[in-house]
């Protein structure tokens, strides 16, 4: 045997037993997390709440860095290019599955750059007006919005988010064309509407729940099969007149591809954790929704529900003919 076929089997064992040490001593510095939209919004909620229980898990602190911009892709693109150690983590919403039908020309794939690490939440989506919006119930709302289509507006918070899909899927559901206003993330997109500058929009309980309770806007109806608990007197839209209209916005944690199996498993544990800690339930539940269950919390369950996804998603993306380049 040569000396530099030796050097090399001793240089590969280093190398393995170095990468061994290192995915033992993880984590031993700061942990970034990623939320591709700006801080305060919903999905920056989820994420603050997560990376808080997973610092006490991890015993080492889990920042939120939020990199927005593009709906989501930006932030994406940045994470699936990081160096795949576990300190750099990604956690976004639907956003996820439906960007490659979108956007046409994506700096990463949705599926192949990322290591799933899983589910964290559905979170429902609620139909809101101005203040002094002239229906009284969702049946009188969507009456309403098909006589006006030309006049009513419709805000969100830009192409990608949860809000532009919902309204996308509305529209498909009345068949009717509406003006779309565009923002640049939730936050100014609610603030338009509780000024009276936009008439309506969908969006997630963690966003609207308080403004809700606060009586500063009318809510028409939430867009799951059941009731949500936390906003017991709001009806379904599927009980309000639009049967089958269904759409929840999920959350998913990810890391760069490549991340060793035995950080992903760390990063597994400690949002299981995360995801049975009574403070993170509790906060879940004032904004209007609920950790998954454990089986949905895997790298598994979250690699094939975001395929799933994508595969919902596509045909009625390109049968509505609406792309961001």
């Amino acid at each position: 045997m040569s000396n530099k076929f030796l050097k090399t089997i001793v240089g590969l064992a280093l190398c393995a037993s170095s990468f061994a040490y290192a995915d033992a001593a993880y984590p031993n510095k700061t942990i970034t997390m990623v939320v591709p939209f700006a801080a305060g919004g919903p999905t920056d909620t989820v994420a603050r709440l997560v990376a808080q229980s997973m610092t006490g898990t991890l015993k080492q602190t889990v920042i939120v860095e939020n990199v927005g911009g593009a709906g989501g892709t930006l932030g994406a693109g940045r994470v699936a290019k990081a160096a795949p150690d576990g300190y750099t983590i990604f956690l976004h919403h639907i956003g996820q599955s439906t960007a490659p039908t979108l956007y046409r020309k994506l700096s990463y794939n949705a599926v192949d750059d990322f290591e799933p690490i899983g589910l964290i939440t559905d979170v429902p989506m609620t139909f809101i007006a101005r203040g002094d919006f002239p229906a009284k119930d969702f049946k009188e709302f969507v009456a309403y919005v098909k006589a006006n289509k030309n006049k009513v507006t419709y805000a969100n918070a830009g192409v990608g988010s949860a809000s532009h899909l919902c309204g996308m899927l509305f529209m498909t559901a009345i068949d009717t064309e509406l003006t779309t206003v565009p923002y640049k993330g939730t936050g100014p997109a609610m603030n338009d509407l509780l000024g009276g500058q936009v008439d309506f929009m969908c969006d997630q309980t963690t966003n609207t729940t308080s403004q809700i309770k606060g009586g500063k806007v009318k809510a028409y109806a939430v867009t799951t099969k059941t009731r949500v608990p936390s906003l017991p007197n709001i009806p379904t839209a599927a009980e309000a007149g639009l049967p089958g209209f269904e759409v929840a916005v999920w959350h998913g944690l990810y890391a760069p591809k490549g991340t060793p199996k035995p950080v992903i498993q760390k990063l597994e544990g400690a949002l299981q954790i995360a995801l049975k800690d009574p403070m993170v339930k509790q906060r879940f539940a004032d904004l209007g929704t609920e950790p998954v269950s454990s089986d949905r919390a895997t790298p598994e369950a979250l690699r094939a529900f975001l395929k799933s996804e994508i595969a919902k998603w596509a045909p009625i993306i390109k049968k509505a003919g609406v792309y961001a380049d």
